[in-house]
This record gives C-alpha cells, structure tokens and sequence, in this order.
C-alpha cells in the first residue's frame, strides 16, 4: 500500500483494497502519460525513433501493474537489457542476411518460432524479461516482413529496443514521482502489521488455554482463526517485496535492519502458531489440568505471552534501527515452569497441552527479535559454473515439450494473422506472446478471459475515442477510471491476472495513439487478430493433448502421497519435510485452478473431497516438522548420556518404528491407489490373465500392506498408550537423578511431543484414506468400493 501517493487524511478512511487499487492506478497512469507525451508531443526525431508507441505501453503494463516498486524497475532495466539483446540481435542479424522482402508468411512463422523456442528454452530467465524478448521477436520479424523494402535491416529493430526503452524509463519515472515507491517500505509497513497479527494470535490462543470452559474457548479460537486470512494476506505481500528489496540496496542506506530477509522466520514463527491451534483444537475438556497445578499453567503462560509482545515490539524497533533491552525475567519464569514436567503424561487427552507448551517454547526461541542478519550479495544469482551446468538438464527437461508447444503457438498464431492481414498480422502473435506463462495453465479459461479483457478494453478504447475524438489530453485522463478497474479486475477471481492485463493492454493501445485511422476498424481488426492467435493456442494444445487441472490435481495428489512417504519414513530431516510442504502447496494451486477449468464433457471435479485431503496434507507436513524437531533433539539428547543400547531406549524405538511402518504402509497403499489409471482399466487387466479372484490368501501371495483405519481410534489410543508406556520407562531410568531437572524436562516435553505427532499422523492418514475412498467411489458411483480389495488387485497385477 503506497501511503505516499496518497493525501495522508485519507488513509484512514480507504480501505486497504482501495488504497493499493488506487495506488497503482495512479503509477501506471503517470508511466503511460510519460510515454504519451514523449511520442504524441516529442521532438520529430524522438518520434521517428520511437516508431512503436504500442510496444512502449505494453512494457509499461508488462512492468508496473502488478503493483510494482522502484526496485522492480531497476530490475526491470536489467531485464529489458537481457530481452532486448536475445531478440533484437539476432533479428538485425537475420535482417542483414536475408532482406526481408525476400520472406514469406510461413518462413517469417518459422523464424518467429525458432527465435521464440531459444527465449521460452531456459527455466532461469525472468518471466518478465521472456514476454518483453517474445513481444520484440513478433514485432521486429513480422513488422519488417510487412514493411518490406522500407524496413531498414539495423534501424528496424534497433527502433523497437529504443520503443522498449522508454517504457522502462516511464516506469522508473513513475515510480519516482512524486515520491520513491519503495519496496523497503512495503515491507517495512507490512512487517509491522503482521507483528501485530502475531501478537494478537498468540494473546488470543494463550487466553484460550487459561479459559474456565468449552463455549469461551471455542469462541476465542474462532477469533484467533479470523485472523488467518489478514495473516496469508501480509506474508504473500512481504515474500512479494523481497526480492525487490535487494535492487535498493544504494537507497536504502537508511535502511540496513531490512536486510534481515524476514520471509523465512516468519513462515517458522507462522507454522508454530498453527502447532499451538492444532494443539487447541485437539483439547476436550476445559480447564486444563496438569500434574503441577493449573495456577502455575497460567502464571507461566501469561508470562509467555508477555515476553514474547515484548520481543515483538523489540523487533519492531529493531527494524527501525533502535535498540531495545527485553526483560529475562518472563523467559526464568517460563523455563522454571518447564523444568517442573518431570512426569510423561499417562494418558493421550493429556498430550495436546505439552505439544502446545513445546510450540509455545519455539516460538519464543523463533521470536522476530532472534531474527539471522542475512548477507544476500549474490544469493539468488548463480554463478557462471552453475548456469552453464543448468543448461544440460534443461535441455532434458519436460520443459522442453513445453518449448516446442508454445513455440508453435506463436508461429502458427503469426502464421494465421498473416493470412488473415499482412499489415495488422503482428496483433495476432503479440497477444500470445506478452502473455506467456512459464507453467501450465487453464488452455479454455485463460484464452477466454483473455478475450473477454481484449473486447472490454478495446470497447471502451473506442467509446472514449468517440466522446473525447478532438481532445486528446481528455482521452488520457479517461484512462484514469479504466486502471482502476483493470486492478481491481486482475485481483478477481473471474478474470485474474491474464484478463486485467489484456483489458488495460485493450484501451491503452487505442487512447494512447492518433492518425491509425478510425478507432472502430482499428478495434475490430485487433479483435478478430486476437482471436486468431488465442485459437491457434488453444489448437495447439489440444494437439498436445493436454491435461486438465483436474488430471494433474491427481497426479500431484500421488506425487504429494509419495514425498509425504520419503518424509514419514526419515522423520528426522527436516529438509525432506519442507520439500514435502512445497509439494502440497503445489497440489493446493492445482486444486484452485480445476475448481475454475470448464469440465465439458469430462466427470466434474471434486473439489470438496481434494480440499479436504488438501487439509489432512497440510496438517500432515506441520506435524512432521514438529516431531523432526522433536526427535532431532531426543537424537542428540540420547547419544550424549549414552543411551542407545539401552534396553528401554531400543524398546522405545521399536515403538516408533512400528508407527512409521504402519503409516508408510498406508500411504504407499493410497499412492499406489492414485496412480492407477482406473478402477475398471485394472479389472479388465486382471480378467485377461483369468485372475478374477485376487488376493487369494489360499495361493500364497497376500498383500504385505495395511490400512491405518483397521486400527481404529481404540486402536490408536493403545497405540499412544504403549509409546508412552515406553517413554516413562527411559525417562525413569536415565533420568533418576536431581542434577538433570531441566534436561528431564526437555525430554519430557519432546518425548510427549513425539507422542502427539504419532497419534495426529495416523488420525489424519485415516482421513485421508477415506478421503481417497471417496474419490474413487466418485469415479464408479456404481460400485461398492473397498479399498484393500483394490490394492491387492494392483498387487497381483504387479505380480504377474
């Protein structure tokens, strides 16, 4: 939120939306003023070489409109300059060698497609920086192909850079005036409000502990959830800012406290507090009782809270380049409380205090004040070595399909729009190409919410050109209402990203522009233009055969069950857990988007039953980095005293082991399960090899796999019994003696830790199992399914 392109008075009274819808309104209506006014008022040499007045809008829009800063700019320079070199050069080569007179619609389509398939090629390349070098490619081969003999081969193309240049320097210009738009400053103010997020959160949870009964804590906890969607709101902005931050660096002299990259920690510090919100939720009765006393619970816990507001309100002073002193006299008080747990809890209804106690406990050791000064001179640049080493894997990547796909999107599109008109062909291909995206996409909606922002940014070009025709400076200021529609437009879920940008794209290209004839012609030949390059994308798609969202929603389901195995399985290194935190919120975006995808005539996709496996995942992965944590200090704890050998030490990991094989089992099962193709594809299998009746115990061959639900929640709890059965006995044994008080304490607390991690990870297995039931049943609606029939059916497959 840009305060500084704003009066002060009403900050207080635009909500939060408003203000940033309006901000970057204001940005990117001064950047196309800037370009309007060099090539419409300009000196007629500046507006001779200036000779691509659209291309300069749209690399204003590519830049700016996604709210972007200074640093963003001045990145944006860099990546002009990278863009510019990888199209331009080899067009003015191409140029040199072959007069462009001597082309024909299908080589200048060949051409467009070989120079498109060396900049989509390379994963590393800025997004940003591949649409700007796709958007030159386009205008520089198929521009100087309609020109003919009167395109210069060096002068055209380099007059296309000089075109993108100014729209990089309106951007700069824009963001400076009237004040730097900094993205320090974002984060600076967004980093506050998310402190103060965190202080309510655990205010709100600790009062939730210390209720008297079941409704008020409830209540409380609903409060503290309500604060989740603000939270999401402000860490996506301040990751958002980071890597800006580091193109201000000269500016920011002021500033050196943000160079603390606060991104990581407060997604550590965002994940215990959800560890305490698990371990609220899991609470049955109201108050809480422990074995030293209930008092001492809440004296403890509100001297938690208060030390952590005051390391909070330290780190803000801290990023402001203040210096303040906490108190240790809340942290004795909460480690003198912890020292007191000297008894592993008897039963499993006691463990979700001591899990939240252990969160409570990392939470203060992750507290924002603790935050690591990073150096990040060259962090997120690889060096020479290592970009050439990418190359080799790129070149076997699947985004090598990826390549080949859209570099046929582009030249077919070039290729058609030709045909269809040598003088406005170009705006069949420019669509396609300044609108790449690097991943997969919707094929249908994206190509209709293109169309759709197109039409509505063209239409109201062509109004406001009809009302405001002998008044140019008007028709800017008409521009004015239309970004602020256009962004709000793109933060839609109807219309997204794609549709904002091709709407602001649609009416900038006509009211930033004269003497191009009528405004209506002009309108309707880069509609029917556009229409024919988003019909040759979605053509080549469909040749592709591509796959739905709902396809690859399973698919990365099956690829999320697999990781989420691996990280059951070591249950020790935590980077395999945040490698599995990244798969699920790569299922999560699938998920999002198939819920949006047309279904035609495919089974429509359940999108209740994924966000509820979605759930069980995320869960999943929060659970596992406690108890990593958890069993990594046991580990330590352990070999230190000398303990592994022992007995009740070997004994307790039988326990675990046991645990782990009967979830990695499940899980194992469940991947197998959405991997195959279909229920009826295995059936039809089996009866060719006559194995009609599979998993025959008599023949020899049973499956080796269980299912977690066969345990039962009776089950469960004799399970957690007996792990704390053993974890007693240790804890007895090894630590008996007085001197060892506060590491008997910590291993209480880790030991019961571990024990609610274990019964969490099997009661969100078994959700998840019945939540892949029901995805199969969903898929044969005429069949009683079982799911260890099923398996064993996919066993004897693998068998024969």
């Amino acid at each position: 939120m840009d305060k500084l392109s704003l009066p002060t008075a009403l900050s207080f009274t635009i909500p939060p939306l408003w203000r940033t819808c309006l901000s970057s309104t204001l940005r990117t209506a001064l950047a196309c003023t800037i370009v309007g006014i060099v090539t419409l008022y300009g000196p007629p040499y500046i507006q001779t070489l200036i000779s691509f007045p659209a291309f300069s809008y749209v690399t204003v829009i590519l830049i700016i409109i996604n709210d972007a800063t200074l640093g963003d700019s001045f990145q944006a320079i860099w990546i002009a300059l990278y863009a510019t070199f990888q199209s331009i050069g080899p067009a003015m080569l191409c140029f040199c060698a072959i007069n462009p007179n001597r082309f024909s619609e299908w080589t200048i389509a060949l051409a467009v497609a070989l120079a498109a398939f060396v900049v989509v090629l390379p994963k590393s390349t800025h997004l940003i920086a591949k649409r700007i070098s796709l958007g030159q490619i386009v205008l520089a081969y198929v521009v100087g192909y309609a020109d003919g003999d009167k395109a210069d081969p060096l002068l055209h193309p380099l007059r296309l850079a000089a075109s993108t240049a100014l729209g990089v320097i309106a951007c700069v210009g824009a963001l400076l005036l009237p004040y730097p738009r900094l993205a320090s400053s974002q984060v600076k103010q967004n980093y506050k409000l998310l402190t103060k997020n965190i202080l309510n959160r655990v205010k709100l949870l600790v009062k939730a502990v210390c209720e008297e009964d079941m409704t008020s804590a409830l209540s409380i906890m609903s409060h503290a959830k309500s604060l989740l969607a603000i939270r999401t709101k402000l860490l996506q902005i301040i990751m958002r800012y980071q890597e800006s931050m580091q193109w201000e660096k000269p500016l920011n002299k002021l500033f050196r406290p943000h160079c603390l990259s606060p991104g990581e920690r407060l997604q550590e510090i965002d994940t215990n507090l959800r560890g305490m919100e698990l371990a609220l939720s899991c609470i049955n009765s109201f108050p809480i009782k422990i074995h030293n006393g209930e008092l001492e619970l809440k004296h403890s816990l509100n001297s938690l809270e208060e030390h952590l507001s005051l390391t909070i309100k330290q780190a803000k002073h801290t990023f402001q380049g203040v210096s303040k002193t906490v108190p240790e006299s809340n942290a004795k008080t909460i480690t003198h409380f912890l020292q007191t747990l000297h008894t592993i809890p008897t039963t499993h209804q006691d463990l979700p205090i001591y899990f939240f106690l252990f969160c409570s406990r990392l939470l203060d050791k992750n507290s924002l004040a603790n935050a690591p000064i990073c150096d990040q001179k060259n962090e997120n640049f690889p060096k020479g070595k290592e970009k050439w080493a990418n190359w080799v894997p790129t070149l076997i990547s699947p985004n090598l399909i990826a390549a080949i796909k859209y570099s046929l999107s582009l030249g077919l599109a070039v290729f058609m729009g030709l045909i269809y008109s040598k003088e406005n062909g170009f705006w069949a291909g420019l669509p396609v190409a300044v609108s790449y995206v690097s991943g997969r996409q919707a094929t249908f909606r994206i190509a209709n919410v293109k169309a759709q922002g197109t039409v509505l940014g063209t239409v109201y070009g062509v109004l406001c050109s009809f009302v405001f025709e002998r008044f140019l400076p008007i028709r800017f200021f008409s521009l004015l209402p239309w970004f602020l529609f256009t962004s709000f437009l793109q933060r839609s879920r109807m219309y997204g990203q794609a549709g904002g940008i091709s709407a602001a794209i649609g009416a900038v290209l006509i009211l930033g522009r004269e003497n191009f004839g009528p405004p209506s012609e002009f309108a309707i030949a880069r509609i029917i233009e556009t229409f024919i390059g988003l019909a040759c994308s979605v053509f080549v798609e469909l040749i592709f055969i591509p796959k739905m969202a709902s396809s690859c929603a399973k698919i990365e389901l099956s690829q999320s069950l697999a990781i989420l195995d691996e990280s059951i399985g070591s249950f020790s290194l935590i980077e395999v857990v945040d490698e599995t935190g990244l798969q699920v919120n790569e299922l999560r975006k699938f998920i999002l988007e198939a819920e949006i995808e047309p279904n035609f005539w495919f089974l429509p996709f359940h999108a209740t039953c994924y966000n509820k496996i979605l759930g069980s995942l995320s869960k999943l992965v929060d659970v596992l980095h406690f108890g990593v944590h958890a069993l990594k200090f046991l580990h330590q704890e352990f070999k230190r005293v000398e303990a592994f050998g022992k007995e009740e030490v070997n004994m307790l990991q039988g326990e675990l082991r046991q645990m782990k094989e009967l979830i990695c089992s499940s899980i194992k099962s469940l991947e197998e399960i959405t991997r195959m193709k279909s229920l009826k594809f295995v059936e039809d299998e089996l009866g060719k090899k006559n194995m009609n009746m599979p998993c025959d115990l008599e023949s020899g061959k049973p499956t080796n796999r269980c299912m977690v639900y066969v345990l039962g929640e009776d089950g469960i709890e004799k399970t957690i019994s007996s792990f704390l059965q053993r974890s007693r006995d240790v804890v007895d044994n090894i630590y008996g003696g007085e001197g060892e008080k506060e590491l008997n304490s910590q291993v209480v607390l880790c030991l019961s830790t571990l024990g609610f991690c274990l019964g969490a990870l099997m009661r969100e297995t078994i959700e998840i199992e019945k939540g892949i039931k029901e995805l199969v049943q969903w898929e044969n609606p005429s069949r009683e399914i079982n799911l260890y029939e099923i398996l064993c059916k996919l066993q004897d497959l693998k068998i024969e």
